[in-house]
């Protein structure tokens, strides 16, 4: 009977510490494409052109039920503000943007309210409180151009500072302060 050569159990340990050094490597490379996918879809990301695009070819209705082009909002700085009568810190952000246009129309300040909600409710929302600036309804496709503009999850309120060549300025996923206001203000 013939002993079995121990030459290649000796090549075998270079060969585990390669497939061992391998499989960290691609254990690690998982965990760095984990952690960048989970960051792209959690933070708020830039609107890409075609979303913009849309934005601007877009029309939507008053709860008047005037249809109102987006294009029309071209050509001077606009604050777009997507809100919810359901959505406390929407409603309570409103009265502050309210102001802001009413300081500001003056010098070619245009804000515009996107209500992500039902036609009644805003209806409703609005007898009870008027607001000095444009509302529009939003709908299902409103929702789609939250997140297209850079708000993957949906989140309200979310509001868009586009410059005045019709390119974003600002965005922010929650409740505009008076100093978001008056940053913005300076931005564009």
């Amino acid at each position: 009977m013939t002993t079995p050569d121990r030459a290649p159990a000796a090549d075998a340990a270079p060969l585990a510490s390669r497939r061992h050094a391998l499989m960290l490597g691609v254990a690690g490379a998982a965990a760095v494409a984990g952690a960048g996918l989970a960051w792209w879809r959690l933070s708020p990301k830039s609107a890409d052109a075609q979303a913009i695009d849309h934005w601007w070819a877009s029309a939507f209705e008053t709860p008047e039920g005037t249809v109102v082009q987006m294009a029309a909002f071209r050509g001077r700085p606009l604050l777009l503000n997507f809100w919810a009568t359901w959505c406390p810190p929407c409603v309570q952000e409103l009265p502050r943007l309210n102001a802001f246009y009413g300081s500001h129309k003056a010098d070619g300040w245009q804000v515009l309210g996107l209500a992500i909600d039902q036609v009644a409710s805003v209806r409703g929302f609005l007898q009870r409180s008027p607001l000095a600036f444009p509302v529009v309804l939003g709908g299902a496709a409103g929702m789609g151009l939250v997140r297209g503009l850079g708000n993957p999850n949906g989140a309200l309120p979310f509001s868009v500072l586009f410059n005045a060549n019709g390119t974003i300025a600002e965005r922010k996923i929650g409740e505009l302060s008076e100093t978001d206001l008056q940053q913005w203000r300076a931005s564009v």
